[in-house]
């Protein structure tokens, strides 16, 4: 891109593949049966072009959240934001004294997950460098994941379990609550941790770490002994159907696959107790289980994911 004004190709970039996603130049909104749809107004997306007389190299070789000027490198532009009767994204890019840029992305979720962004971003770079269409074909099938008729809900769904609605959730992550910290746990440190289980036991590096930063999570907040706390899984279940997904497919496929146990439990027991929990969630994550869901919201109205203190939720995003 020497010599050439980043804003104008990412801009251009952008209205090449929108042509591709037509349903993302659109607002959502509410049916009178409760049900989400797009209104595709064609009224594009939000796109804010500015400039920053700072260096890339000022940020520093490695940049963690926090990030320095993060409301000036994503403005908070009023009446964004909202769920429904807004639009879809807003895209800043902000040109560096040292030729760089900094492009950065706020999207309606309910649209579609993290996968979903990341297929965008792809178009967008396939167009920015001259290409005539996508790779892969956007898909926007969503009667893919809709209910069945009738209804027949197969699994308890403790991801939407109200006992765990805390109406002072936003008092736990407020700025001022939180400490945003980088621990690296490398092969001395997995090593350390397997040898709390028996030398037979069988378990990826990813689960083992849930569960022990589950059970630590636990003993940091001292709840009462027979306190529920619960283990949240998110599992990208595009790849879980037979046949799978599209591979365009652009919806939100998530699952949060859910169990629930107490303090006393998860604390006392062997950590191997820990480790087939975090097993048992994840392995909820299968077709039967999305249908289940998508078969729960129809029956019982579009529940939000509940959080509290006592829920814990990791992901793992390599």
């Amino acid at each position: 891109m020497e010599g050439k004004d980043p804003a104008k190709v990412i801009t251009d970039a952008i209205a090449k593949t929108l042509v591709f996603y037509c349903p993302f130049v659109g607002r959502l909104k509410e049916r009178p049966n409760g049900k989400l749809s797009v209104d595709c107004t064609d009224e594009d997306v939000l796109f804010i072009e500015e400039d920053a007389d700072v260096t890339l190299q000022q940020f520093g070789d490695n940049p963690l959240p926090p990030f320095p000027c993060m409301d000036e490198l994503l403005f908070d532009v009023k009446g964004y934001g909202e769920m429904l009767n807004c639009l879809l994204f807003l895209i800043q890019v902000t040109r560096l004294k040292c030729g760089g840029f900094i492009f950065t992305i706020c999207h309606n979720r309910t649209m579609g997950n993290a996968t979903k962004l990341l297929q965008f971003m792809k178009v967008v770079g396939e167009m920015a460098r001259g290409a005539l269409s996508p790779t892969i074909s956007p898909v926007w099938e969503r009667h893919l994941l809709n209910a069945r008729t009738p209804p027949r809900v197969t699994y308890a769904h403790l991801e939407f379990d109200q006992e765990f609605m805390d109406m002072n959730a936003d008092d736990i992550t407020q700025p001022n609550n939180m400490v945003n910290l980088s621990f690296f746990f490398g092969s001395n440190e997995i090593s350390t941790l397997r040898k709390l289980i028996p030398l037979h036991y069988q378990c990826t590096t990813h689960i083992i770490l849930t569960a022990c930063l589950w059970r630590c999570h636990t003993k940091a907040l001292q709840p009462d002994p027979d306190q529920h706390i619960r283990r949240i899984c998110i599992v990208n279940t595009r790849y879980k159907f037979n046949p799978p997904l599209p591979l365009g497919y652009y919806g939100n496929s998530i699952a949060y696959p859910t169990t629930v146990t107490t303090t006393d439990k998860l604390c006392r027991s062997p950590l191997e107790y820990a480790i087939e929990l975090v097993k048992l969630t994840k392995g909820k994550a299968t077709e039967e289980y999305m249908k289940s869901k998508a078969d729960f919201l129809v029956t019982n109205g579009r529940l939000g994911l509940p959080l509290n203190r006592w829920s814990f939720l990791l992901s793992n995003l390599t």
